[in-house]
């Protein structure tokens, strides 16, 4: 099965992939596409939507997770949500996190950002009688970091914010788990991949000794969303090649 996914039984059902347009996000895309969903895949700006290719079951849709009438929009566009997958983010180098404006900022796309997805949404996951949530968290949702609080500080968030709701919305089937990528190589990490001494240092702290690749999360994810993992939920799932046994 390509990808690492568990099965093709998935057809008629519809998965929402927030920043699924590029990197992690659309790495998710592509498994969820692979197992049978057809998916609405986000970006933040018509750009990013357009460099998108497309693939038979996949809308592509505009949308800034921080405008709750535009998420309401696409929820309703919706006839049926069977999964949310929360990858929409932002992080700010160069030490700006420590302005409070640009925390704030951060903080309202990473964390306020997924909640109101999965707020949005959950009429729709209850409805079809197994809805499943994944949010994307990050190895700062157990690590502090010295450049980027607030990244670290909305990654945090995360992590608890899908235990809370793993814990609310499971009377509902409602199943809410959460992914924890290592390092991962994307447009995000491209400057690190092309640092040869900093990303020999990653990579020796990484045991299985590579970088990730995107369809490694979207093997997990639909693990994850299907009745294969029936019976978790409120799980932090690291994808890291070992980062976090060292």
């Amino acid at each position: 099965m390509p990808n690492g996914a568990v099965n093709n039984s998935n057809d008629g059902k519809h998965a929402i992939v927030t920043g699924g347009t590029r990197g992690i996000g659309h790495g998710i895309v592509q498994a969820m596409l692979e197992a049978g969903y057809s998916v609405t895949a986000t970006g933040v700006t018509e750009a990013e939507v357009d460099a998108c290719a497309d693939h038979a079951g996949l809308t592509k849709a505009v949308l800034d997770v921080t405008d709750s009438d535009a998420i309401t929009t696409l929820i309703n566009a919706q006839p049926r949500i069977d999964a949310v997958v929360n990858c929409a983010g932002i992080i700010v180098r160069e030490g700006r996190e420590f302005e409070p404006d640009i925390f704030a900022k951060v903080i309202d796309v990473n964390l306020n950002g997924s909640m109101r997805m999965c707020a949005a949404a959950y009429p729709k996951l209850k409805q079809s009688g197994a809805g499943t949530i994944i949010n994307l968290a990050s190895m700062l949702s157990f690590f502090g970091s010295p450049f980027v609080p607030a990244y670290s500080a909305s990654k945090g968030g995360v992590a608890q914010m899908t235990k809370s709701l793993a814990a609310a919305w499971a009377p509902d089937n409602i199943r809410v788990n959460a992914l924890a990528p290592g390092w991962i190589e994307t447009e995000l990490t491209r400057n690190l991949v092309d640092d040869e001494g900093r990303s020999a240092g990653l990579m020796a702290r990484t045991p299985m000794n590579r970088w990730g690749q995107p369809d490694d999360l979207g093997g997990a994810a639909v693990f994850l969303c299907s009745d294969a993992a029936k019976y978790i939920t409120g799980a932090i799932l690291p994808v890291d090649g070992g980062y976090l046994t060292v």
